[in-house]
């Protein structure tokens, strides 16, 4: 099975936890930051599209990008508020919009599943060219020090309808961590249906983000704790980035 097949119909049931109105309250503080006004915002691999229905509903002109169908079908189906969002079905190295968006984000440690670093650099060049001059960047991701404290835990999450166990695996050298994932949910007969799937994130410095958002073209790029506007703390789990566009 595809990555997020079988996780699209029950993700938002097990990341309820996630806090989007919050992260959306900091996401605009750090619109403020760009030197041009926030109208149209880029969503990269957008997901179930919890975010960019948050923001649509804020009275943004959203753009949703993600790499799975079954997301995104979830996705088109949450917006009830706001302009309705444009949704495409890209990957993230493989970024091609119609245009040009004042602000781009890309949460929840989207970045980490970009494995090569290379598709990593391809995706900032391609949102340098899609950002317009003086606009925003900002993405999160998972700290070295969170993968690899995550190597060998298991994890359960578990409703009323839905049963996921999943278990981590880090290896140093490549500084990959993988996630396997036996997803059960109930149908409607009551039986109970399994599906299994794996997931891969790999660890990334903040130096060499930083190169690289410099080589893309970007400036003035700041890091922040997990939605705070200090810098990140020993340890922190998750880092912000923004970054502007630089002309």
């Amino acid at each position: 099975m595809s990555a997020y097949e079988a996780l699209a119909g029950v993700y938002d049931v097990l990341t309820s936890d996630v806090g989007y109105a919050r992260r959306a309250d900091y996401l605009e503080k750090l619109f403020c930051k760009s030197r041009i006004p926030v109208h149209t915002v880029l969503d990269l691999a957008c997901g179930t599209g919890a975010m960019t229905a948050e923001l649509a509903g804020r009275g943004y002109e959203m753009i949703s990008v993600d790499a799975s169908p079954d997301m995104l079908a979830a996705a088109r189906e949450k917006v009830l508020s706001g302009e309705p969002p444009v949704f495409l079905n890209q990957s993230m190295p493989e970024l091609d919009l119609y245009g040009t968006v004042d602000a781009a984000i890309c949460c929840l440690d989207s970045l980490n599943y970009l494995t090569s670093p290379r598709d990593v650099q391809k995706t900032l060049e391609r949102l340098h060219l899609f950002i317009s001059p003086g606009g925003l960047l900002v993405f999160d991701v998972n700290t070295p020090e969170k993968l690899a404290a995550l190597d060998g835990q298991v994890f359960l999450d578990e409703t009323e309808d839905v049963y996921c166990v999943w278990r981590a695996s880090f290896e140093k050298r490549s500084r990959i961590c993988s996630y396997w994932m036996d997803i059960f949910t109930r149908r409607p007969d009551g039986a109970w249906q399994r599906a299994g799937e794996e997931h891969r994130q790999k660890a990334y410095e903040v130096d060499e983000l930083r190169t690289w958002l410099l080589e893309a073209g970007f400036n003035r790029i700041r890091t922040y704790g997990d939605c705070r506007m200090s810098a990140p703390r020993e340890g922190e789990q998750r880092v912000y980035f923004s970054a502007i566009r630089g002309k």
